[in-house]
């Protein structure tokens, strides 16, 4: 049985992967402080979060070059957030209608 040794890239790659995260953590941070309207704030706070995920995937879990697996990774949770709104969305719009004015 052969083995071979995987060698981890240099750190310089994980303090790249570092900062790019602080700034979009920081992205989140000022889209919070212009005051946005709801919508548009709430689709750029899920874009930024998708990039975090995706870099967090692809490098400290180490699915860089599985792109499918990396693909999973990010869209599952994404589409079952999506499947969980669609399910409570009309309770909530029950409730909201059925209160007083």
């Amino acid at each position: 049985m052969s083995h071979f040794e995987r060698k981890h890239p240099p750190a310089k790659v994980y303090l790249t992967v570092w900062f790019w995260l602080f700034v979009l953590s920081f992205t989140a941070y000022f889209i919070d402080l212009m005051h946005l309207p709801f919508l548009l704030s709430a689709v750029l706070f899920t874009c930024v979060a998708l990039m975090k995920a995706g870099l967090i995937a692809a490098y400290f879990m180490h699915l860089r070059f599985e792109k499918l697996n990396l693909i999973y990774a990010v869209l599952a949770p994404l589409i079952l957030l999506v499947a969980l709104v669609v399910g409570v969305l009309p309770d909530a719009f029950s409730i909201f209608l059925s209160q007083p004015k």
